[in-house]
């Protein structure tokens, strides 16, 4: 895929999965439970022991498809070793100019993180393709990204932080392009045995969530115009 179609699978499916795991098998098998649930998207971040390679490994074997990703992506340097490891986008908590600047040159799909109205348009008129909104939970979730979207409708946000499968809804209702969904996701205290069970089950909620309050919104646009 080029840079403008993984844009629009990211957008189109609505979901990043946010993979901060304690070891590279923990992190490939929550990715291939992610997959099994409906959402064929990981973001690999760089706090994973070995992230790079698993990044590596994921690519090439090209799990259920998967459109693999680096998160938690801090300085240039960081961000060619994952593109050169196969990764087709870059997330950071963070708005790093001149990592927004290398993704632009090198065809990636980037979504910088920021978290007030200076930082969102300072990172999308940089050349960001998305903005991360980073911790959106801690500044009044849904209600907040529905403030941010006001003056700047123009830029696709990813709430993050705070994104569970109560409030998934209402981040959708308010305008989120994405969710960046961690935790509650990826069920880090489930029991091994149960793990990619439990994963894909809550995977499968999420992706439902997002297809379902999507229709309703366009039903209720459509009602609207008519």
């Amino acid at each position: 895929m080029d840079k403008l179609e993984i844009r629009e699978r990211l957008a189109e499916i609505g979901i990043i999965p946010v993979v901060r795991a304690s070891s590279p098998e923990i992190a490939c098998i929550t990715a291939d439970a992610v997959a099994a649930g409906g959402i064929p998207i990981v973001e690999i971040t760089m706090t994973v022991p070995g992230a790079i390679e698993v990044i590596r490994d994921l690519t090439r074997n090209a799990r259920n498809g998967l459109l693999i990703g680096a998160g938690t992506v801090l300085d240039v340097e960081t961000a060619e070793r994952c593109i050169e490891a196969g990764a087709k986008f870059l997330v950071s908590p963070v708005l790093d100019l001149k990592t927004v600047a290398l993704a632009a040159r090198r065809g990636v799909v980037m979504i910088a993180g920021a978290l007030t109205p200076t930082e969102i348009l300072t990172a999308w008129d940089a050349g960001s393709d998305f903005v991360k909104v980073f911790p959106c939970g801690s500044l009044g979730g849904p209600a907040y990204l529905k403030a941010l979207r006001g003056p700047l409708p123009q830029v696709p946000l990813v709430p993050t932080g705070g994104v569970s499968l109560e409030t998934a809804g209402d981040f959708i209702r308010a305008g989120a392009a994405a969710l960046g969904v961690g935790n509650e996701l990826l069920q880090p205290e489930a029991p091994r045995a149960e793990m990619s069970a439990a994963i894909s089950r809550t995977a499968a909620r999420f992706a439902a969530i997002v297809r379902e309050v999507r229709s309703e919104m366009t039903a209720e646009a459509a009602s609207q115009r008519a």
